[in-house]
């Protein structure tokens, strides 16, 4: 991995994840470039972070066409030189274009314990009253790599919290989404610094 390297973001709403990464960038915390956020729509509030930046936005809408989405959104990340794709609530499958082009080089973070309380309708809310419900005694944030299927890919480090027994889902919430951002930013910091190797 090249250094600065150059990073993308999908977001469909605040995106907090992001905007956090692009504030380490630019107090030098982390050594890679903003180069590029993309949406599947204009009411995602991340635009507005991203335009307050500087930085180019692009909206991508999803619903009417996968394909074509699929194929435009490959095309704007590989014409901003990106080398990773960072999603922050991101809330749409990619595509086989994408993810080809971008082939372990695509991370996301996951509110909760993968493979256990992952999968295809597996996001926010659910998956922390799935945690509570199941009685587990931790959760956590999990950043992983994305592949063709949902909360499947390799896993590249998890954010440990405990979970207290009078733990409601929206206190639990709460400690996992504060965690979330700096989880993030201390993966990014060890795949530029080499400590992390991502698989070809």
């Amino acid at each position: 991995m090249r250094t600065p390297i150059k990073l993308g973001f999908l977001a469909s709403r605040n995106g907090t994840s992001f905007r956090a990464v692009v504030e380490a960038c630019e107090a030098g915390v982390l050594a890679a470039v903003p180069t590029l956020l993309v949406t599947n729509t204009a009411k995602a509030d991340a635009l507005n972070f991203a335009r307050g930046k500087g930085l180019p936005t692009r909206i991508i809408p999803t619903a009417t066409n996968a394909e074509v989405a699929d194929r435009r959104l490959c095309a704007a990340l590989s014409e901003a030189d990106v080398d990773l794709v960072i999603l922050s609530g991101y809330l749409r499958q990619l595509g086989p274009v994408t993810l080809n082009r971008f082939r372990n080089r695509v991370l996301n973070i996951h509110p909760g314990p993968l493979p256990k309380f992952g999968g295809a309708g597996m996001f926010g809310r659910r998956v922390h009253e799935a945690v509570i419900a199941a009685g587990a005694s931790e959760s956590c944030a999990t950043i992983h790599l994305v592949d063709e299927i949902y909360d499947h890919g390799m896993v590249l480090d998890r954010v440990l919290v405990e979970i207290a027994p009078d733990e409601n889902v929206a206190s639990l919430e709460a400690k996992v989404t504060y965690l979330e951002p700096s989880a993030y930013i201390s993966v990014l910091s060890r795949i530029i610094s080499g400590d992390l190797v991502l698989p070809e």
